[in-house]
């Protein structure tokens, strides 16, 4: 979903001369010994929460970090409502300092929302993809905006080979048989097939779709990638996959598609009916990348004519999915809510990755310079 980010000299500087004063009046670390004021957007586990002690990126476990953060003198308030001009987030705009949340249940910050944010200098995601707030904006504020990179990389490459079996071996309408009551092994056998010597495409190979490619490679497919950074020679030749770099190319040969490219203002929409239209009828199509990339109701139609044979996921737009959203209800989907990076090991992984950055937030320490998605008003490449 995300390729290696550097800052270069061709990232954009989204932060023009006409606001440099509010850049520079808000590009502060901590000072030693003040209190901050944090605040956590995430969703509630309910009865769940007790349930595993490592179930941390909810409400109720709050990343864990409540302690740690009450006891240095911090305010930490965490709530699961973030919509609508009255909800509980918009009350804390105005003096937050620090705000958190995550791809699983997205604070969406807005201009709007980062123009009221006076206080406002730290932007965190606890996981990984930050296009739930406008960059631009953040940039020109003078925010920084950073993301526990790499921290549910593994979760999100096993989900999407997951899915890709779910959908070539026909797998829901089985289960949903043996949940009805019923029998019926031509119904789900007509659309079953091997995963062996198909061809299978990702539009993108950073780290989640290099370690997607990784784990095709011992089911002998025919392996293709599309991305803006070819792969290192010795890196194509370990994995098995092809670069293409026109994507044109690449999509009418792929009985699979799998995106992992992150939601920018280009991607936004990319796969629409003209797009869809390019690949093979029948084509199958994993998304864990996000829901805003494909068009909404291209992928209705393409999975009611047949030209999308099936499609998985577990992003949407928005989130959480209205009850009336129509992927809801296409013929020969495998959807679930956004689920495939938090599981409870990348949930360890990315709470210690937030308090990591807390603790250099604190001490006046840079991140690691692969987490940064804003810094210093200049934007991540990627998302340019």
């Amino acid at each position: 979903m995300m390729a290696m980010r550097r800052f270069t000299g061709a990232a954009i500087r989204a932060c023009s001369s006409s606001s440099s004063s509010g850049y520079f009046a808000r590009h502060l670390h901590a000072s030693s010994g003040e209190s901050k004021k944090i605040v956590g957007v995430f969703y509630k586990a309910n009865e769940y929460a007790s349930k595993n002690p490592n179930f941390l990126g909810c409400v109720e476990n709050s990343l864990g970090i409540r302690n740690w953060l009450e006891s240095q003198g911090h305010q930490y308030i965490v709530t699961d409502d973030k919509e609508g001009p009255d909800c509980e987030l918009e009350k804390h705009i105005p003096d937050v300092h620090v705000l958190i949340s995550t791809p699983f249940h997205p604070a969406y910050v807005t201009a709007e929302r980062i123009k009221k944010a006076k206080n406002l200098q730290l932007l965190l995601t606890a996981g990984i993809g930050s296009d739930h707030i406008d960059l631009q904006a953040a940039a020109a504020a003078g925010l920084t905006v950073a993301e526990v990179t790499g921290s549910n990389v593994v979760s999100v490459a096993e989900d999407e080979l997951m899915r890709i079996l779910i959908l070539m071996r026909n797998f829901v309408p089985g289960y949903n048989q043996v949940v009805n009551g019923e029998w019926n092994v031509a119904g789900i056998a007509y659309r079953a097939y091997d995963l062996e010597g198909k061809t299978i495409g990702t539009v993108g190979a950073g780290r989640i779709g290099k370690l997607l490619l990784q784990r095709l490679k011992p089911f002998g497919c025919n392996l293709l990638y599309h991305d803006r950074l070819q792969m290192e020679p010795e890196l194509e030749k370990e994995i098995g996959a092809n670069y293409v770099e026109n994507l044109n190319e690449m999509l009418p040969k792929c009985d699979v598609v799998v995106l992992n490219m992150p939601l920018t203002e280009k991607t936004r929409g990319m796969f629409n009916k003209e797009m869809i239209a390019k690949m093979k009828k029948g084509v199958l199509i994993v998304n864990n990348a996000r829901g805003a990339i494909m068009d909404r109701q291209a992928v209705v139609e393409a999975m009611e004519s047949g030209q999308i044979g099936g499609y998985s996921g577990d992003v949407w737009d928005p989130q959480p999915a209205p009850k009336d959203h129509p992927w809801r209800y296409m013929p020969n989907q495998a959807m679930t809510p956004h689920i495939s990076g938090t599981t409870m090991d990348a949930q360890i992984r990315y709470a210690a990755g937030t308090k990591d950055m807390l603790e250099k937030y604190f001490k006046g320490e840079d991140f690691p310079a692969q987490n940064y998605i804003v810094k210093d008003g200049v934007i991540a490449p990627q998302y340019m």
